[in-house]
C-alpha cells in the first residue's frame, strides 16, 4: 500500500521546502483565489460603508458583492452578512429572487434624476446625452426587476 502511493504521479498536497517533492499548484491556485476573493469583500463593504455617509453612492449593491466574495473565501463573514439586520434581507431577496425593494428602486430613481440634472448643468452638449443614455438603461433594468 505505502509503495502505491509513492508511484502516484499526483503531488501529495504538502509542500516541501527545499526540493524533494513538486507543489501542488491546484492548492496554491485556490488559496490564492481565496485571498483575492477576501481582499474584495472587504473592498466591496468599504464602499458600501462609505456609500451609507454618500448619497450618491450605494450601500446595498456593495453589500451583495461583498456576501459573493465572502461566500467563496470565508463562510463565517458570509453569514454575517446574511443575519445582519438591516442588509440580510436585501442579500437574500437578491439571492432568491433577483429582487429589490420598492423602496431601493426609488432611491435609485431619485439618484438618477439628480445625476442627470448635475450633468446637464456641468456637461457640454453632446456629452450630457453619455450619462442620460447610461442612467435610462441601467434605470430600466432596475425597475424591470421583482420585488420582494
Amino acid at each position: 500500500m505505502r509503495d502505491a502511493a509513492l508511484l502516484c504521479d499526483e503531488p501529495r498536497g504538502k509542500r516541501v521546502r527545499g526540493g524533494g517533492a513538486e507543489p501542488n499548484l491546484r492548492y496554491d491556485s485556490e488559496r490564492m483565489k481565496r485571498h483575492l476573493y477576501l481582499l474584495c469583500g472587504w473592498a466591496a463593504l468599504a464602499l458600501g460603508a462609505v456609500g451609507a455617509l454618500l448619497p450618491l453612492l450605494p450601500t446595498v449593491p456593495f453589500v451583495i458583492l461583498a456576501a459573493f466574495c465572502f461566500a467563496r473565501s470565508s463562510p463565517k463573514l458570509e453569514q454575517w452578512l446574511l443575519n445582519h439586520r438591516h442588509f440580510g434581507a436585501h442579500i437574500a431577496a437578491w439571492r432568491d429572487k433577483g429582487a429589490i425593494s420598492k423602496r431601493g428602486k426609488k432611491a435609485a430613481l431619485l439618484t438618477f434624476i439628480f445625476s442627470i440634472m448635475i450633468s446637464a448643468i456641468f456637461a457640454p452638449w453632446p456629452w450630457v446625452l453619455a450619462p442620460v443614455a447610461a442612467l435610462m438603461i441601467s434605470g430600466t433594468w432596475i425597475w424591470t426587476r421583482p420585488e420582494p
